[in-house]
């Protein structure tokens, strides 16, 4: 009897050595969430099992956080640890506090260092505390910066994110969108300093479009991420096979040759992110001339555009929801507030995910858009005005008068106009069976063959606003972000905006699809966890002591039952 008993802990003792050595070889994880919340997606599974070198990430989110925050923190770190998991030992990850012990004039040199060179800058919370203590802020980095080989990029989770303000409940939100796009952002940053071959961008010249300072921004950024070169749309005998082509803010008007050269780019599977000003109005010559006359350019593009399915239309957009500006003083006073300037709407983004949960991305005398019948064309609105908008017809008085009178909101019932579309498919060439033979015998002296539509689905995206990517200027400190605000600072997510699309043009592994995530913000009603409180309380805490006197109770009568006989 006493032999059976030890072969009894024996066996059990193999079984769970045996366990722990089968669970340090295969690990399974069930996320029963209903939007898989804990979940990797297939795309990003495909890029960590397939790291070639160890990629190490350091996040600086560690310390003594406000409920909120440290949940957010949390999911970062059960993020990271699924992804060492599809890693195979290529992924590492270490919490850091990078302002830790140090002065104030020290920490003011590293949070600008952080800013300057990987975007990451601080936000401000309320720490926590006793009840009935001061409240005191503390300043946080919400990101991380990744390594691999001798290149580090950043990762800012709270860029491009919407901002619902400073309490709990609206911090709560902000923080549960971060959670949904924190898989994309470090998936994203990954792929691009693991990349061996990048997607090569041109940027198009020839019809004065945007170049110099004041596109230093978007320049830069498709150097840092692509590799990059430009073309001459007029000079060049053709555009060559580049994996995507940026028209930015066109000031001259196309001909056919040039036009002919985009169909044929396009109908060879060329992918085009197009930023057009269809109508005159800059916001220099508003302080030069006092006001302007805002009138069509004649770029001559209508019919080009028009064939893959979309128009942009001589109206120019007003909105409510607008950027500001500093109100010109008309009694020589040098004092000035900032008041709504409704030419400069701050655009809501769609569901897809090239825009989804984004924040305001600010244009500037932006035109309204919309779709026609393009046979086998699919169409996607990506940036739309909110619902208190207002169209104003070619030509269009353009003064200060907008400054100084505030807008009437009866005015505005134009509900989300759209500015910016995905247009997706097999496109047509608008000169099938129209050009003559000496254009086609040309083109195959060029080794180039005339083709009269996609053979493969294609896509392009057009944004009815040329200075959507266009950056202001600073005396002091140089070229800023694009989508900065001079007089009030604050930086909206054009660019965030601007790289998406190009990720999307470009980027075969539909890494951008995780932007697609959305998790349920489940929050308790605080009059019904009052009026419950007592209740609930009672259940957590007698419950269980009560079903483990249960079953011992039942443990006791089996044991009785079994010995009686």
């Amino acid at each position: 009897m006493q032999s059976r008993k030890n072969m009894g802990w024996i066996a059990l003792v193999v079984a769970l050595v045996a366990m722990n050595w089968l669970a340090s070889l295969f690990h399974l994880r069930f996320d029963l969430t209903a939007e898989r919340r804990y979940s990797l997606s297939q795309p990003t599974k495909e890029l960590l099992s397939h790291l070639e070198s160890p990629v190490h990430v350091e996040v600086f989110m560690k310390g003594e956080f406000p409920t909120g925050f440290r949940k957010l923190t949390n999911s970062v770190a059960e993020f990271l640890q699924e992804c060492k998991e599809y890693g195979k030992g290529n992924i590492d990850f270490v919490f850091t506090d990078p302002l830790k012990g140090l002065d104030d004039s020290t920490s003011s040199r590293v949070i600008d260092s952080l800013n300057h060179f990987y975007g990451i800058y601080p936000l401000v919370l309320q720490a926590p505390g006793k009840v009935g203590d001061e409240q005191t802020q503390k300043l946080v980095l919400p990101g991380a910066v990744i390594h691999y080989k001798d290149t580090t990029v950043g990762v800012n989770l709270l860029k491009g994110e919407r901002s619902f303000g400073n309490e709990p409940e609206q911090l709560a939100v902000l923080y549960n969108n971060v959670e949904a796009a924190m898989e994309f952002k470090f998936a994203s940053a990954i792929q691009k300093i693991t990349k061996t071959q990048k997607a090569v961008i041109g940027y198009a010249l020839g019809h004065g479009e945007g170049w110099g300072y004041n596109v230093n921004d978007a320049v830069t950024t498709l150097v840092k991420n692509y590799s990059f070169d430009t073309v001459n749309i007029r000079q060049a005998p053709l555009i060559p096979p580049f994996d995507a082509l940026v028209i930015l803010k066109p000031t001259q008007a196309f001909n056919d040759a040039d036009k002919l050269k985009i169909d044929q780019y396009v109908v060879h599977g060329g992918k085009v992110f197009w930023m057009i000003d269809n109508m005159y109005a800059e916001f220099d010559s508003l302080y030069k001339s006092q006001g302007f006359l805002a009138f069509d350019r004649g770029l001559n593009l209508e019919d080009l555009l028009f064939n893959y399915g979309a128009r942009i239309n001589q109206t120019l957009l007003q909105d409510m929801q607008s950027d500001k500006l500093p109100q010109v003083s008309t009694n020589g006073s040098e004092q000035q507030r900032l008041v709504d300037w409704p030419f400069f709407p701050i655009l809501n983004g769609t569901n897809h995910p090239i825009s989804r949960n984004l924040d305001g991305v600010r244009a500037m005398f932006p035109t309204s858009l919309d779709t026609v019948e393009a046979e086998g064309i699919k169409k996607t609105y990506l940036l739309t005005s909110s619902p208190n908008a207002r169209l104003l017809d070619a030509p269009a008085r353009i003064d200060f008068e907008y400054l100084q009178i505030a807008p009437d909101i009866r005015q505005f019932q134009n509900k989300n106009v759209p500015i910016a579309v995905l247009l997706e498919g097999k496109f047509h060439s608008l000169y099938s069976h129209r050009i003559s033979k000496e254009q086609k015998d040309s083109m195959k002296a060029l080794h180039y063959e005339m083709l009269d539509g996609n053979e493969t689905a294609n896509k392009m995206i057009l944004v009815a606003d040329g200075d959507i990517a266009m950056n202001p200027f600073s005396s002091s400190t140089g070229p800023l972000e694009m989508g900065t605000n001079v007089f009030t600072h604050y930086t909206f997510a054009n660019k965030s905006f601007f790289t998406n699309c190009l990720d999307y043009l470009v980027n075969p592994t539909d890494i951008l699809q995780t932007r697609a995530k959305e998790f349920m913000l489940r929050r308790l009603d605080p009059k019904k966890v009052e009026a419950e409180k007592t209740k609930w309380q009672l259940i957590n805490i007698a419950v269980p002591i009560l079903l483990v006197l249960f079953f011992g109770w039942i443990y006791q009568q089996v044991r009785r039952y079994r010995y009686a006989r």
